[in-house]
This record gives structure tokens, C-alpha cells and sequence, in this order.
């Protein structure tokens, strides 16, 4: 039997007599002492031996504990009735085991000597205050487990984190072109661009990725376009008290990384000859911080607190501004620095022939940061046209703040590639997509002959004076009244600016940006029923006077003599924006104003 040479005291144990009884009986023992089998027996013996010494093991270790929780417990069930542990007597080999004096437990006994101990107290409190903690408060994760100990929880404990600190709100005042100005509440890390992106929304226009925040000082007659990336905070903390902020177009902020040939010329450039004229040369040097390019020419400086002007060899580098005292020498020693570019930002002059008395009306001004009112620090530079200007301060940007710039230039794109193709247009409206197409026969081809192409445009003309004729005799009114809709409906579009001047007109356009296309109309002031057209190309600004002409006793308007009519100036702009037709370029752009 398995029970051979095991103590008494294991019989009367829970655990083993469930084992005992688990233990299928064997063939030879239910056969009986009569057929002994002695080396089966003794093979057997010494297996329940082996086995019987593990089991040993661990009923010492659970009897231990026993024991402990017995001392610890009064009412613990004990292990046996009398609760002592009999002692074992020996037996001689081959005698049988004695009875046990106690009789057997029912099964409602042994399971309730299986039941487990009581918990101790102090697993009790543990418990206690593990369900405190999880109820009081939320558990936080802790971000860096790898630095914790093996003891520590993985969960940040009460008052280990810092006390949120709210981010500072600031009222920022911004006025638009009209007049009108809004109060916006920003905070403390809002760059130029998102006031800017708030601000369209505020007001319903369209994000074209053109709009900026400008920084003008009336008082001094100076302002410039900030960056977006700059915080609106830090740049305000710099104005004085009669300073502002416009909130304006400006078409030509990042136009240089499209076309930069056209923004520096080859002799005003010194690394040009070394890329070899390559656009993306040009402007990797520009934006490698290792490289040193420098632009260099005449230009008028100020001197500081005179009135006069002096005509100097300038060159920009990535150290400063320097002005040669020996001609167009570059030598050190005939170097002398004008500017810092570090603490320091370049602004236009407003109105530097009547403020400052300069030369020409392409002033530039290089403004310290700590400089608000006081014009005695000022560095007032002029240029000779307006493309040596635009160039002098394209430079002063770039080499400022060099992959900045290229990374705000970028984020727009990024962000429109990463829309849905739904959410774009179907329809692509850039100069090399628009043809002119035939649909005359059963399909559509495109008109690849430049005079077919023209007559083509003049026919598209006549067709929409018919149909507006068609409109006519539909019963709306003749074009002849005054208060007919064809004369006034173009008031109501962003383009058309109404009774402004010509220097007015040409402002306007300098300030959204000197780029191919930009245009606005607006009343003549030498006939009251003609419009002008101001239109920007190659950064030049043109004027072309829009006549009124009548056929049939209709009244029609055109640009070209009357060989394409227009019933109202609406048709127009929608034409030439797909035409070139007389003029230099397509309308791409229009100046517009919105009130805040």
C-alpha cells in the first residue's frame, strides 16, 4: 500500500487523505495477500518511498504555517480533535500498518478542514488602503516606467506632479484696411500665423494662405510683414504705445522660393556666378547656414542724426550690414558695420521723401529691437527702383532665419497634401491648365494655333453679348437706365475699389505684394464712365482704362477698342482671367479689403 512507513499523523491530514483516496487501488491488492508478489512489492516500496519524501516536504512547509496562523488565530479549526499531532510508532517489515484510532471523517468534515485561514491583519489594512487609493482618485500612468524600482507601482502617486500652470491670456487689438478693428483674445504661444488663421474665420474669407499680421508704426513711417513663426506677444512687447497691428494680404511673402532669379539679380549677387544661375543652387546657399553668400550695391544711407543722405557701397552678409569707406572695396579694413541682423528687423518706408527726406520712394529701414519711438537709432537705407529693394529685403529675411522661413513656406502644402480629394477642387484653375477649346463639332479639341485661339476669345465675347441680349428682351431692364443691375453689380465684388487715386491704387498693390496678376478696378478720375484696371507684372504696376461703347443702344464696356464687349464688368474680369488677350498677363490675383 501507498500508506507503507508513512507517519499516523499524515493519515489524519486533509490533503493526503484526499490523495489516498484519489490513488486507484492496484490489481495485487485487490487480490489479496494470498498471491505476494515480493519484488513487486519491493520495487513499489521504493517508488511510494520516493514519492513519500516529497511529500514530506511539503507538508512540513504547510504545517508550519499552520502552526503560525494557529498562534496568531484562536479560532483557527484545528488539525486534529484533541488539536495534538499523535506521535508515529515504529513498525517491524512486512507487518501492517495500525488503525487509525479516530474514525473516519465524512466529506462535509474534510471540507471543512480544507477551508482556508482567516486573513491577518495586516492584509486587512493593505486591502483597506489599496481600495482608499483607487477611490479617491483616478490612477495616473506613469510615462517612464523604466526609471521606477522593482517595489515601485506603475502608477504615479497624489502630489508627485507639478500644479498645472494655465497658459497667460492676452487681448490683442487688430485693425484691417478700412478702418474697422477687432479685439481677440490670444495666448501667450500664438504665432502670426494662427492669429491669422482665427481671423479668417472670424471674419468668412477665404484661407488662400496669403493673409499676415503686419507690425505698423505710424509715428515713424515704417512696417513690415511678420514671419509665422514669430509669437505675437514677443512682438508686441516691442511696439510703442501709438503702434499696431494690420491684418492684410500680401501675395509676395514667399514668392521668392517660386521665381528667385527674379528676386536677385545676377550682378547684385556674389554667389550666382558659382552655382552656375541654378535657382536651387541660389537658394540652398541662402539656406545653408554654412555657406556665405552676400548681396551687394549702392545704396542711400542716412547718417544717424543728420538729415543727409550718402550714396555707399553696401554688401549683406550673414554678420551684419557693412558699408565700404573706399569705394566698392571689400577689404576688412575698408569695412565698417552698419546693422546687426541678430536683434534687429528690416521694415519699408511709408512715406520716406516726406518723413525722412530721402531720395526715392524704395526706402528701407533696419529697426533694432529695443528701439520704439526714438528715430535716432534708426538705419534708413533707399534703393534706386523697387526690384533692388524687394531684393535687399528678401536677403535680410533669408539670411536671418534661413530653413524657417522655407519650413513656414512649406507647412501649407503639406497641410493641402494631406487633405481628401474631396475636399479640393475638381477643377484647376492654374495658368498651364486653362486651353482654349473648340466645341463646335460632336467632341471637344484643344486649340493649339495662337490666331485661331484669339478669334476663339473674340467669338466667346460676342457669345455672352447675345445672351445677355437674350436676357434683355426676356423682360429685365435696358442696360441704358441708370439704375439697371449691369452698371452697378460689379460694387459688389472684393476687385472693385470704387473712387480711389491713382498713387492710392499703386499703394495698394505695393502693400498686398508685386507679383504676376495682381489687380484691382476702380472709378477714373479723368472720365466719370470709364473704369480703370491696375494691374501688377514683372513688378511693375500698369493702368488700363476700361470704355464704355454702344452698339444696338446697348451699352457694353471693353479694353481693346471695342473688339471684345463685356455687358458689365463682371464678364470682363471673368474673361481675362482665363485670356490674356491685350494685356501683359492673366488677372490672377485681386486686392481685397476686409473689415474686421
Amino acid at each position: 500500500m501507498a500508506s507503507a512507513g508513512c507517519p499516523d499523523s499524515l493519515l489524519h491530514h486533509p490533503y493526503y487523505q484526499d490523495k489516498v483516496e484519489q490513488t486507484p487501488p492496484s490489481p495485487r491488492d485487490v487480490a489479496g495477500p494470498e498471491f505476494p508478489a515480493q519484488s513487486d512489492r519491493i520495487s513499489s516500496h521504493q517508488e511510494d518511498d520516493v514519492d513519500l519524501e516529497a511529500l514530506m516536504n511539503d507538508m512540513n512547509t504547510s504545517l508550519e504555517s499552520l502552526y503560525s496562523a494557529c498562534s496568531m488565530q484562536s479560532d483557527t479549526v484545528p488539525l486534529l480533535q484533541n488539536g495534538q499531532h499523535p506521535r508515529s510508532q515504529p513498525r517491524t517489515p512486512g507487518a501492517r500498518p495500525p488503525q487509525p484510532t479516530q474514525p473516519q471523517p465524512s466529506p462535509r468534515q474534510r471540507v471543512q478542514r480544507s477551508q482556508p485561514v482567516h486573513i491577518t491583519a495586516v492584509r486587512r489594512l493593505q486591502e483597506e488602503d489599496q481600495q482608499f487609493r483607487t477611490s479617491s482618485l483616478p490612477a495616473i500612468p506613469n510615462p517612464f516606467p523604466e526609471l521606477c524600482g522593482p517595489g515601485s507601482p506603475p502608477v504615479l502617486a497624489t502630489g508627485s506632479l507639478p500644479p498645472s500652470q494655465a497658459a497667460a491670456k492676452q487681448d490683442v487689438k487688430v485693425f484691417s484696411e478700412d478702418g474697422t478693428s477687432k479685439v481677440v483674445e490670444i495666448l501667450s504661444d500664438m504665432t502670426a500665423r494662427d492669429l491669422c488663421q482665427l481671423l479668417v474665420y472670424k471674419s468668412h474669407c477665404v484661407d488662400d494662405n496669403s493673409w499676415t499680421l503686419v507690425e505698423h508704426h505710424p509715428h515713424l513711417g515704417l512696417e513690415r510683414c511678420l514671419e509665422d513663426h514669430e509669437l505675437v506677444v514677443q512682438v508686441e512687447s516691442t511696439m510703442g504705445s501709438e503702434s499696431k497691428f494690420l491684418f492684410r494680404k500680401n501675395y509676395a511673402k514667399y514668392e521668392f522660393f517660386k521665381n528667385p532669379m527674379n528676386f536677385f539679380p545676377e550682378q547684385m549677387v556674389t554667389w550666382c556666378q558659382q552655382s552656375n544661375g541654378s535657382q536651387a543652387q541660389l537658394l540652398q546657399n541662402f539656406l545653408n547656414s554654412s555657406s556665405c553668400p552676400e548681396i551687394q550695391g549702392f545704396l542711400h544711407v542716412k547718417e544717424l542724426g543728420k538729415k543727409s543722405w550718402k550714396k555707399l557701397y553696401v554688401c549683406l552678409r550673414r554678420s551684419g550690414l557693412y558699408c565700404s569707406t573706399k569705394g566698392t572695396s571689400k577689404e576688412p579694413r575698408h569695412l565698417q558695420l552698419l546693422a546687426d541682423l541678430e536683434d534687429s528687423n528690416i521694415f519699408s518706408l511709408i512715406a520716406g521723401k516726406k518723413q525722412y527726406s530721402a531720395p526715392t520712394d524704395h526706402g528701407l529701414c533696419i529697426k533694432p529691437n529695443k528701439v520704439r519711438n526714438e528715430t535716432k537709432e534708426l538705419r534708413l537705407l533707399c534703393a534706386e527702383d523697387e526690384q533692388t529693394r524687394t531684393c535687399w529685403m528678401t536677403a535680410f529675411r533669408l539670411l536671418k532665419y534661413g530653413m524657417l522661413l522655407y519650413q513656414n513656406y512649406r507647412i501649407p502644402q503639406q497641410r493641402k497634401a494631406l487633405l481628401s480629394p474631396f475636399s479640393t477642387p475638381v477643377r484647376s484653375v492654374s495658368e498651364n491648365s486653362l486651353v482654349a477649346m473648340d466645341f463646335s463639332g460632336q467632341t471637344g479639341r484643344v486649340i493649339e494655333n495662337p490666331a485661331e485661339a484669339q478669334s476663339a476669345a473674340l467669338e466667346e465675347g460676342h457669345a455672352w453679348r447675345k445672351r445677355s441680349t437674350r436676357m434683355n428682351a426676356l423682360g429685365s431692364q435696358s442696360p441704358l437706365h441708370p439704375s439697371t443691375l449691369s452698371t452697378v453689380i460689379h460694387r459688389t465684388q472684393h476687385w472693385f475699389h470704387g473712387r480711389i487715386s491713382r498713387e492710392e491704387s499703386h499703394r495698394i498693390i505695393k502693400q498686398q505684394g508685386l507679383v504676376d496678376g495682381l489687380f484691382l478696378l476702380r472709378d477714373s478720375q479723368s472720365n466719370p464712365k470709364a473704369f480703370v484696371l491696375t494691374l501688377c507684372h514683372h513688378q511693375k504696376i500698369k493702368n488700363f482704362q476700361i470704355l464704355p461703347c454702344e452698339d444696338d443702344g446697348q451699352t457694353f464696356f471693353t479694353l481693346d477698342d471695342g473688339n471684345t464687349k463685356f455687358s458689365d464688368l463682371i464678364q470682363l474680369v471673368d474673361f481675362y482671367q482665363l485670356n490674356k488677350g491685350v494685356l501683359p498677363c492673366k488677372l490672377k490675383h485681386h486686392c481685397i479689403r476686409v473689415a474686421l
